[in-house]
């Protein structure tokens, strides 16, 4: 396995603690809309986690790889851009980058199914 799927993977995993924590936060230590935000953070960033833990090691095509590093990389935008909403008052602008690329990446998973 490459380094770079080795690494999407080793993200995976971290997305997916870092996701139990902040789901746990959001229900014990946030309220109304702050504790949605980070809940919904955390519901993207363990379910993209979950499938990059688990894709990522068996990639090897180059629209499988790219789509993996889409849904990487729109997990740390869309719930990077929730979360510096809550914790630094920041504007949510990168949200729906975010959310095009993970939709993206879905997609181009199911071309490459079908190629395959």
């Amino acid at each position: 396995m490459s380094r770079l799927l080795r690494a999407l993977a080793a993200f995976g995993a971290l997305a997916c603690a870092v996701s139990v924590g902040l789901g746990a936060y959001a229900s014990h230590g946030l309220d109304g809309d702050a504790a949605r935000r980070v809940g919904l953070a955390a519901l993207f960033g363990f379910g993209h986690g979950v499938a990059l833990l688990l894709l990522a090691p068996a990639a090897g095509a180059r629209l499988r790889t790219a789509a993996l590093c889409g849904l990487a990389l729109g997990v740390l935008l869309f719930s990077g851009s929730l979360l510096a909403a809550v914790f630094l008052s920041a504007p949510t602008v990168l949200a729906p980058t975010g959310g095009m690329l993970m939709m993206l990446g879905w997609l181009a998973l199911a071309v490459d199914a079908l190629r395959r």
